[in-house]
């Protein structure tokens, strides 16, 4: 799953461990999501968009592939 975490944390003018203080997780953490190695639980997720004030939507950027699509 793509994401904009990246860019809108760097946008805040926040380092990877400001952010991660900020929503009470690890810097690796910020790093898996931000790369796209760990997808967080659906509790983060709201946290992190509460912070940017975005909808989950907004920030995570589900791909769905050809099947999944109604046709």
């Amino acid at each position: 799953m793509e994401n904009r975490v990246e860019q809108l944390r760097k946008v805040r003018g926040l380092n990877q461990e400001d952010f991660a203080r900020a929503i009470r997780v690890s810097r690796q953490t910020v790093s898996s999501i931000e790369n796209g190695k760990y997808n967080p639980s659906l509790e983060l997720a709201f946290t992190i968009s509460d912070f940017f004030g975005l909808s989950i939507e907004e920030i995570f950027i589900h791909e769905r592939s050809g099947s999944d699509e109604k046709e």
